[in-house]
């Protein structure tokens, strides 16, 4: 399970650089990555394992119940959404607000430390990324979430 960051960096403006892009590899450049040519850069922000109940509200609420293993559009306001409620869910201890659903690769239904973990963990996260500024004048990041079984 992965929420990925999509930042479009493709310079259209030729008489100014507006992204300057190096990529190295073990201190060497990388000759067969054209900068000039890179028009997004892809950051994976979470990594879930086996956090049914996370996966659980993608699909119910991004993905409109289709679990087809999808790369989704998440909004902003989506993703303060789902820190809202893993915050309210670990502040009432109640898991009937993310509750766990079953699957084939889904791990434990129980509540326990992990459940609680992952959902703390998610909160955080969602924060720190809702909090990060971009440069004035640049693309906002786009945000998706896919699962991968």
């Amino acid at each position: 399970m992965y929420l990925t960051k999509k930042s479009y960096v493709k310079n259209w403006r030729f008489e100014k650089k507006q992204h300057q892009i190096n990529v190295s590899y073990d201190n060497e450049e990388r000759k067969d990555i054209k900068a000039d040519r890179i028009m997004e850069i892809v950051e994976e922000v979470m990594y879930w394992r086996k956090a049914n109940h996370i996966h659980g509200w993608f699909v119910e609420h991004i993905q409109g119940g289709i679990d087809e293993c999808q790369e989704s559009h998440v909004s902003r306001e989506d993703l303060q959404t789902l820190a809202d409620l893993c915050d309210r869910a670990v502040e009432e201890k109640n898991a009937e607000l993310l509750p766990p659903v079953q699957g084939f690769f889904f791990g434990s239904r129980e509540v326990d430390d992990f459940y609680w973990e992952d959902t703390k963990e998610t909160a955080r996260v969602l924060k720190d990324i809702l909090s990060e500024k971009h440069p004035e004048g640049a693309s906002s990041p786009l945000f998706y979430y896919q699962a991968s079984w």
